[in-house]
């Protein structure tokens, strides 16, 4: 049986792995799962269509699940899915979807979401990002993976994060923010290339050099962003195994709805 403290209110209908355990005051819904070794603090609230995987742990005062802060919705079944592995902080609000978009939103593994993070409907979230205190993401966000967001950060809606980008503290981001670049301020302006994380993740010198020559034919040679793209092509052959980065960046750009950080 989950742990669950005699205090906590758990819906007959909620399935949970037999090793949660579920703190004191803590209100789980009907259409909640739970997967095996989460741990969910006190006065938690988890309701709507969510699931959670394995091994998370949620701080107290977290409220997952929630419906969506859109006019725009009338009560439809949408979904919120978290994966594994992630540490979810005190006073987090993370929203179901919307029908507007795939009704989901959607949190991956390993990610490390301190205090007072809000996730709107409708984002999605990679894989192992720091999110830090008092980030706000309004609907609609992607972020990728390995990216660093500074506390008191907000994120625009239908922004794109690449992987590997980096926001400074109080970076107000409303256009997207290609791999690998680290951006600050309100407006968020490009400052430089983010080496330490794929240096972290075993990235070689020559590797870095390449993210390094995309960031200058971006940002420092007076480009327009297709004549950087296309300078960005050319140097897919020069280094092998940054072939999948050039190739990031290209994709990401030509996706580029909201036009780019410059």
């Amino acid at each position: 049986m989950a742990q669950i403290h005699p205090t906590a209110l758990v819906d007959p209908h909620a399935e949970l792995h037999d090793s949660v355990s579920v703190g004191p005051f803590t209100t789980i819904g009907p259409h909640v799962r739970i997967g095996e070794g989460t741990t969910v603090g006190a006065h938690c609230t988890i309701e709507g269509h969510t699931t959670i995987g394995a091994h998370n742990r949620i701080y107290q005062f977290a409220s997952l699940g929630a419906d969506p802060q859109d006019k725009k919705y009338k009560g439809e079944p949408t979904q919120l899915i978290i994966g594994n592995g992630n540490t979810i902080r005190e006073f987090t609000t993370f929203n179901t979807g919307t029908v507007q978009d795939k009704g989901l939103t959607q949190i991956g593994n390993d990610n490390w979401i301190m205090a007072y993070v809000h996730v709107a409907h409708d984002c999605v979230i990679g894989d192992d990002n720091v999110i830090a205190n008092g980030v706000q993401f309004a609907g609609h966000v992607l972020v990728g993976h390995h990216t660093l967001i500074g506390g008191m950060s907000g994120v625009h809606q239908f922004v794109r994060i690449g992987d590997f980008a980096m926001c400074g503290f109080q970076t107000r981001l409303s256009q997207d923010l290609p791999p690998f670049v680290m951006a600050a301020g309100n407006p968020a302006q490009a400052q430089n290339v983010h080496q330490e994380g794929p240096r972290r993740k075993g990235y070689t010198s020559q590797r870095l050099t390449v993210l390094k020559q995309m960031y200058k034919l971006l940002y420092r040679k007076g480009l327009t962003l297709d004549a950087a793209s296309k300078e960005i092509e050319a140097l897919k052959g020069q280094v092998p195994e940054a072939a999948p980065d050039v190739d990031m960046m290209l994709d990401f750009l030509a996706q580029a709805q909201r036009g780019i950080v410059r």
